[in-house]
């Protein structure tokens, strides 16, 4: 009975997966209350390669989301190609206006640590070469 248990909440760990938003306005409010801080990522999920390693090799990993989802407000600005994967007039909105802020020169990926206001206080452009324990190690270092 013990195994079982185990292997269930094993299970239960495993299948949660991250939240990401794509409120700015709500993420910073959640990571004020929360005392947390907002990792933000310019991602083309359906064209870009080095965006789709990121979030496979990095943040899909155990070593980010274990650091995750106790410290970061996640929020994605995705930029599709595909007519299949396009977004709403308002998510699309939404991407817009976070670009014009933080990614004027259209970078991708563009991933950026921002405080609960908004500044930037670290900045990644392209696939971090890098494993995911040491990405995990300098958004801990960011923090300080």
């Amino acid at each position: 009975m013990l195994k079982l248990s185990l292997l269930f909440c094993c299970a239960l760990l495993i299948s949660q997966e991250l939240v990401w938003s794509s409120d700015l306005d709500a993420a910073k409010k959640q990571a004020q209350q929360e005392n947390k801080m907002i990792l933000l990522n310019f991602s083309g999920s359906d064209w870009c390669g080095p965006c789709i390693r990121l979030h496979k090799e990095i943040f899909s990993s155990g070593a980010f989301s274990a650091y995750a989802k106790d410290k970061l407000v996640l929020l994605n600005a995705d930029f599709p190609r595909l007519k299949k994967n396009q977004l709403s007039k308002s998510r699309q909105l939404q991407n817009n206006k976070l670009a014009d802020e933080y990614n004027a020169g259209g970078a991708f990926p563009l991933t950026l640590l921002l405080d609960a206001n908004g500044k930037i206080i670290k900045r990644w452009e392209g696939l971090p070469n890098e494993t995911p324990e040491a990405f995990v190690q300098e958004l801990i270092s960011a923090r300080q």
